[in-house]
């Protein structure tokens, strides 16, 4: 350990500082004046229920909604009444500690599926882990494949190959990004050296004949037979072996402890494991969380190291320092020894200018995530988050003793084919079977998002978690390129978060007395999209049919009533536009993600809602869903142009047609109504039609897909005439409603 930057008769340097978001003070002003505009919104609707005469029905339920969307508003303020932001000292830390003394570090990335989830983008953020600015014997990188695929193995064999000249090309000239896809997708400086060129020539050629080889297996669907006899692990596959049903695999394919394995400098390399658990059809495997936890289990036989990173298959680290600026929260001398886990945002890495389908959760990642770690915790969102594997094994914190150095690095007394036996025991779908695994150990199972129920269940041990979002982006992945795409994530997770909400780890029963309510209500902000689906389907729907029949819901124009819904709108959507400007973006960007938010909650979200209602009755059982990764060039080209890839013909689809119609009718029919009827006028009905405006004007790409486009990224004729028939009777029927 260095010595530098501190004598012994000092308090050590801290590794990382925290300071509070500025203006929070100001902020808690204009929260508490919107909070009398909304407890007015409140008042009116209670008092003037009594002298409603037409529309009764509709008045109630729109007060409902309102209701609701105060509640919510008033949940959604713990995440910006105290917003922290942390800053790592990479530089003390090195100074602090040499090669030989830093821990450590054990990398899960998890692919589950090879046609969902193509090989090559695996091995490309496998080669990006492998290749961090940090000594070599101290990484160990796992590979978990849920599919049992062994041309997944065969990737990764083949990226382990490659690595051994990846790793030395990008010590040479310090490159970055480090997944070799992106870093040859970008230009290359003509100034630089003609070694540089030479090397880059060499070294692209070489990723493409990788690259080939692996697409060519993938396209044929088998390995070629001479390729069977490159490592004997192949030899744990039979005829008999599927998805669902296979034996337990684990094959240390690269053996840090081994001399011989070294890249063509001489530099040792990395640890790599192949591992994929046993699937039996009438065994449970719990999806990732499953998954995660024979990780655990297979990673502390061979490697143990104290901290843990998990990646998605498509995350590819961004920065080669990521792991020194992490390890700055965890071994602070004073403020680290608490810490459980420390979670990076979720960034994307083909996000459009104006972001047609909300990928980029701006706001989420510089405030509202922030705001969950001003009180002592964050969001455990399941990649890009760097465990200490005690929090991880069921400790409590008040058990904690930190012990990292005393750790044995790895496991140096057994061959690697004992290694490899010894391993697949702990993959077995029996194994878990009469353990705390699943339960107290691990991540949680039973819920879709396990990861956010397993930071819940850490952080009400006792333990701290930091929510950590640097400029510069430690790790990037893809986002969706389809509205079918987006709208299947998010319903997954929105039925998942609201599975946590109303089972045992709810964080307002589960967290009582353990953790600050600030947190539980942090977590309530993202655990409730499902149920606000039916606040706003009731808004966007009630009010066009009853503007469609002339039935004023607002008070008039010239009444004071009108303030306080006129300042709640304006105020909250003022404030959100300047937030989501100070992040960077542009105007069209946030009316982007308006119609977006908007599309979910009367489609994804719906959904979500449902199927937890329908699993709380016992009618359906929880699943999980991969979401595709692969695009095609026209989707690809329409994604590039800001066109929203509405193909497909799901139910999604009709009702999102079905409430643009609807709107479209209340609009057009409440202004000729006025215009022909003399006993209503503009200010009565003026409050209905400005957010029937505001509706159809975020609808107008629906518009335009289910009457102008004709690409295959258009709404299908089928779908257009049922929103058409639906949008009609419920303006019909709506008179005998009402």
């Amino acid at each position: 350990m260095r010595e530098e930057g501190m004598r012994e008769d000092e308090s050590p340097v801290s590794l990382f500082e925290t300071k509070e978001g500025r203006f929070r003070g100001l902020y808690k002003v204009f929260a508490t004046t919107i909070f009398g505009a909304v407890c007015l919104i409140w008042v009116y609707r209670v008092v003037n229920m009594g002298r409603i005469e037409r529309g009764r029905w509709c008045w109630m339920s729109v007060m409902v909604s309102e209701f609701g969307f105060g509640l919510y508003w008033i949940i959604t303020q713990s995440v910006r009444w105290r917003i922290l932001y942390h800053t790592p000292f990479k530089h003390t830390l090195l100074n602090r500690y040499d090669d030989e003394n830093l821990p450590a570090v054990d990398i899960f990335v998890c692919t589950a599926d090879p046609k969902l989830e193509p090989p090559c983008m695996v091995m490309n953020t496998v080669l990006s882990a492998m290749a961090y600015n940090y000594p070599a014997n101290k990484l160990n990188v796992y590979l978990s494949d849920d599919g049992g695929s062994e041309l997944t193995f065969y990737a990764l064999l083949k990226a382990s190959i490659f690595s051994k000249h990846w790793l030395p090309f990008c010590r040479r000239f310090n490159v970055e990004p480090r997944s070799p896809e992106v870093f040859f997708a970008h230009p290359q400086n003509s100034s630089t050296s003609t070694e540089y060129q030479k090397a880059y020539l060499h070294i692209k050629k070489l990723y493409e004949e990788m690259k080939s080889e692996i697409e060519s297996a993938a396209v044929k669907g088998e390995l070629p037979e001479n390729v069977r006899n490159e490592h004997r692990g192949f030899s744990e596959w039979n005829p008999k072996s599927t998805k669902q049903d296979h034996q337990s695999i684990v094959q240390i394919i690269v053996d840090g402890r081994d001399r011989n394995s070294v890249d063509e400098d001489g530099f040792e390399l990395p640890t790599v494991v192949y591992m994929a658990r046993e699937k039996r059809p009438n065994h449970p495997h719990h999806f990732k969380a499953g998954a995660v936890n024979a990780l655990i289990r297979v990673s502390s036989q061979i490697s143990n190291a104290p901290f843990i990173l998990n990646l998605d298959c498509d995350m590819y680290s961004n920065n080669a320092d990521t792991i020194q600026e992490i390890l700055c929260f965890f071994l602070d001398e004073t403020k680290g020894q608490d810490i459980a886990y420390v979670q990076f945002p979720q960034s994307f890495s083909n996000i459009t200018k104006n972001d047609q389908y909300g990928n980029s959760y701006l706001v989420s990642a510089k405030y509202e995530l922030a705001g969950i770690c001003g009180y002592g915790a964050a969001l455990f969102c399941g990649t890009g988050c760097l465990h200490r594997r005690e929090s991880l094994s069921g400790s409590h914190l008040k058990d904690y003793k930190v012990n990292w150095e005393k750790k044995p690095k790895r496991n140096n007394n057994r061959t690697i084919d004992e290694l490899n036996e010894a391993s697949k025991a702990l993959a077995t779908c029996t194994y878990e079977e009469g353990t705390l695994w699943g339960k107290e150990m691990g991540l949680v199972y039973g819920i879709p998002v396990e990861d956010v129920a397993t930071g819940l269940v850490i952080s009400c041990r006792g333990w701290k978690s930091i929510y950590y979002n640097p400029e510069k982006k430690a790790f990037l992945g893809i986002a969706p390129t389809t509205l079918d795409v987006a709208c299947l994530q998010h319903m997954r997770w929105s039925e998942g978060l609201f599975q946590v909400f109303f089972s045992k780890y709810c964080p307002f029963i589960y967290g009582h007395g353990k953790i600050h309510l600030g947190v539980q209500m942090g977590y309530c902000n993202y655990l409730l999209w499902a149920p606000m689906s039916l606040p706003t389907l009731c808004y966007v729907i009630l009010l066009p049919i009853s503007l469609f029949h002339g039935i004023p819901l607002f008070p008039k124009l010239s009444s004071m009533w009108v303030i306080p819904f006129a300042y709640a709108f304006l105020a909250t959507y003022g404030y959100s536009l300047c937030e989501y400007l100070t992040c960077g973006s542009t105007t069209k960007a946030r009316w982007n993600l308006q119609r977006i938010k908007f599309i979910h909650r009367v489609s994804s979200y719906l959904f979500g809602f449902i199927d937890t209602m329908t699993k709380q009755l016992g009618l359906s059982q929880t699943n999980f869903v991969i979401t595709d990764k692969v695009v095609t060039e026209d989707v690809q080209t329409r994604y590039e142009q800001g066109i929203i890839e509405f193909g497909g013909s799901s139910i999604m689809l009709t009702i999102l047609g079905t409430v643009a119609l609807l709107n479209l009718f209340g609009l057009v029919g409440g202004i000729v109504r006025i215009l022909m009827e003399l006993e209503l006028s503009w200010s009565q009905l003026m409050m209905q039609i400005t957010v029937s405006f505001l509706v159809v004007m975020i609808n107008l790409p629906v518009y335009e897909a289910l009457f102008i486009r004709s690409d295959k990224g258009c709404i299908s004729s089928s779908i257009m005439l049922k929103s058409i028939v639906v949008a009609s009777l419920a303006c019909y029927l709506g008179a005998f409603i009402c």
